[in-house]
């Protein structure tokens, strides 16, 4: 029986930071030819945006270096997600310490930031651009492009796939 990876994202509400990875990431994931293989999914620590669609400004960063986010839609992290998800993945340090508050002991080895998986010197977290400018959108996707490129070799590894 092969083994399915699943990772979720996760930022506070769900309609950028968390998509933006989950849309970065899956494309990546079926690139490489591994959509049979690893999942993904993405969820705030908040309910601020359920149902809601990716923020207009992310989808339209993401689909200028092509990365479609038309179809996500926010949700809220379930209890069910510590368990059913093999790494769950903050954006930043504040959404790491909610996660952390309601994961249970036995699952916290699978809370990590999305950055740990960057190269150095880039950043331990991924800057929420909610509140900013353009370019703060182009460092979202530049942040999480780095990360999920080392993210996927991470995988890669723990289902003892080579790189091909």
């Amino acid at each position: 029986m092969r083994q399915t990876f699943h990772v979720l994202f996760v930022c506070m509400g769900n309609i950028c930071r968390s998509p933006t990875a989950e849309g970065v990431f899956r494309h990546l994931v079926r690139d490489a030819g591994l959509q049979d293989r690893i999942r993904t999914d993405s969820a705030g620590t908040h309910d601020y945006h359920v149902g809601a669609p990716p923020d207009e400004r992310s989808c339209h960063h993401a689909s200028m270096r092509g990365y479609d986010l038309a179809d996500l839609r926010a949700r809220q992290v379930q209890p069910l997600d510590f368990e059913r998800f093999d790494l769950i993945c903050a954006m930043d340090w504040d959404n790491l310490a909610l996660l952390e508050e309601d994961c249970p002991p036995q699952h916290r080895h699978k809370l990590k930031r999305l950055m740990e998986f960057a190269p150095e010197g880039i950043g331990d977290v991924v800057p929420d651009p909610y509140y900013g400018g353009d370019r703060g959108f182009e460092t979202v996707l530049d942040h999480v492009e780095s990360a999920c490129v080392g993210l996927l070799q991470h995988i890669r590894g723990k289902l003892n796939l080579r790189n091909v």
